[in-house]
């Protein structure tokens, strides 16, 4: 009888340890050993040998932090590049360990990999003032054939998307977006159907986002060469959806016809799904708190959240309609420090980008490009 009595407390304890833990996939093939995750790092494990006194039991886990850098060399098997300026985009590559890294102020584009030093692919002419700068990247929906890529970025005069050929001049494929004093940002998508999602923002004028003759506060479908992309509600137009104020992200599932736009919107933060041909409307998950949304992932089962002023990742969980099931469920919250953009590759895996050096308490590593294994499935229960 005392040693039922043990196993059931032991486990009892064991059970409350686990439950706060985001869900993981079986079916990930690991590309490299000692996968770092997105789960909270588990604590000490309850003993089996003997009930501790109730003044002594332990308490819940803590996280474990990553190993401190020295210099640009950071032992954190997460981290694939470090020394950069703040990152403002990631496009993974085909094959998975590899991606393109933009840097928002400046506007250099490196190839990054584990193991290898970055090497600069372009270097754009931006202006980083007033949420400016490069701040979206995506592959040519044809990359396999012709290696091009397209990024966002604000110039002097305009805000653009431009086509770019690995150690060739940028070339503009689409201009005239509205600048102004604020809602410079945009994000940039391979939709997987062979055109490009533009998210723009409002240049500061809230008025812009809801005049259908402004490229302004849009989501846009375009083709390679900045013509509205075959299959638009609009044959003559690359407007899908108007809407937006400050867009940081947009991410979602070709398959499924599912895409999410997260944006800075007066007073919250929000994510959106959008449907082509409609307006936006009320969001999908909103946060009073505005704690900084930045880009975004996501597959049929989660879509993950970065957030700079929060440094953390929010996950959340979508039905087949869009709602969300439970609560978003915060991980590696003040771990890596502010993140501001995610991608999702091949393999499952989430790449994010971080911009400490812009904030206020970088380490010496910053800012870095993480590659992380991300949770799946389950729900995150309610408040």
């Amino acid at each position: 009888m005392g040693r039922s009595r043990v196993l059931v407390g032991a486990c009892a304890v064991l059970g409350v340890v686990l439950s706060g833990c985001a869900q993981f996939p079986n079916e990930h093939t690991r590309p490299f050993t000692d996968q770092p995750s997105l789960e909270p790092q588990a604590g000490p494990q309850p003993s089996f040998e003997s009930e501790p006194p109730p003044s002594e039991a332990p308490g819940p886990p803590q996280p474990q932090q990553p190993p401190q850098a020295v210099g640009c060399e950071d032992p954190d098997p997460a981290v694939i590049a470090t020394c950069l300026d703040p990152v403002g985009a990631i496009a993974v590559l085909p094959d998975g360990q590899s991606a393109l890294v933009g840097e928002r102020t400046t506007g250099r584009v490196l190839r990054v990999q584990k193991g290898a030093e970055p090497v600069e692919l372009a270097r754009i002419p931006v202006d980083a003032s007033s949420g400016g700068g490069l701040t979206g990247l995506a592959l040519s929906p044809t990359y396999h054939e012709d290696e091009l890529f397209y990024a966002y970025v604000t110039t002097g005069s305009d805000n653009q998307v431009v086509r770019v050929a690995s150690g060739d001049r940028p070339k503009p494929v689409l201009t005239g977006i509205p600048k102004g004093a604020g809602g410079n940002s945009g994000a940039l998508l391979d939709d997987g159907k062979g055109a490009l999602l533009v998210a723009t923002g409002n240049a500061g004028d809230p008025g812009s986002a809801a005049d259908p003759a402004s490229l302004a506060g849009k989501l846009l479908r375009i083709d390679g060469f900045g013509k509205p992309a075959e299959g638009n509600p609009k044959q003559d137009s690359p407007v899908v959806a108007s809407g937006l104020a400050e867009p940081t992200g947009i991410c979602g599932t070709s398959a499924l016809n599912m895409f999410w736009v997260t944006d800075r919107n007066g007073g919250r933060d929000a994510l959106h799904q959008v449907k082509f041909g409609e307006p936006l409307g009320a969001p999908a998950w909103t946060w009073s708190d505005r704690p900084g949304v930045s880009g975004c992932a996501a597959d049929p089962s989660t879509v993950i959240v970065a957030l700079r002023d929060a440094s953390a990742l929010y996950t959340l969980h979508p039905a087949p309609d869009g709602s969300f099931t439970g609560q978003p469920t915060k991980v590696l919250e003040n771990r890596y420090g502010r993140f501001a953009t995610a991608a999702l590759a091949p393999d499952g895996l989430v790449w994010l980008g971080t911009t400490n050096r812009d904030g206020d308490r970088p380490v010496p590593s910053d800012d870095r490009v993480l590659r992380l294994e991300p949770p799946t499935g389950g729900t995150a229960g309610k408040d």
